[in-house]
């Protein structure tokens, strides 16, 4: 015994109220035909299923891009990081350059000159925070200082007492240490 309904499950991507309507009819087929209520409520899950499977693929596409656009970031924030600091220094290079150009000059303006781009030079390190370290009579810190000599001296042992290069971090990373030398104990 068959009856012909049109049972046709809804198009892919049915919304809430095709699978209720899908439920309310299944509901109505029990109480007439067993079979027709089987096949109601597979029209349904296969309706519910179609659902969860688009809503799955957008939200894997969705996911991939955002994965692809952060990797493109990644890159461009690689690639063009030092952009600020290097247009900041473009100032300091063009005063070296006046500066070797300039034919009939004393050496108290190269003096001056140099101090000049000095002082630049400061102000892009201030801007992009890179503090100078200079760690004369400090305690040494092997964190902050490379000890490259050991010398007795009247101060405390393991006091700083002779700076050969300076160092400099960037906030508070390590940018290169500073080559110190330090006091030992007498003997």
């Amino acid at each position: 015994m068959s009856t012909t309904t049109n049972d046709a499950p809804p198009a892919s991507g049915g919304s809430t109220e095709d699978v209720a309507a899908a439920s309310v009819s299944a509901e109505n087929m029990a109480s007439q035909d067993p079979m027709a209520a089987i096949e109601a409520k597979l029209a349904e899950a296969i309706a519910l299923a179609e659902k969860h499977k688009d809503e799955w693929l957008r939200a894997k596409a969705d996911t991939e891009n955002i994965r692809r656009r952060a990797a493109e970031d990644v890159l461009k924030a690689q690639k063009f990081g030092v952009e600020k600091i290097a247009d900041a220094l473009l100032a300091v290079k063009d005063s070296l350059d006046a500066a070797l150009v300039v034919e009939n000059t004393s050496i108290e303006s190269f003096k001056q000159g140099v101090e000049l781009t000095a002082r630049q030079l400061t102000s892009v390190f201030e801007k992009f925070s890179i503090a100078e370290l200079n760690p004369l009579g400090a305690k040494f810190d092997p964190t902050r200082h490379q000890a490259i000599a050991a010398v007795e001296s009247d101060q405390e042992a393991n006091t700083v007492v002779s700076v050969m290069q300076k160092g400099y971090a960037l906030h508070d990373r390590i940018l290169r240490p500073a080559l110190v030398a330090v006091a030992k104990a007498k003997q």
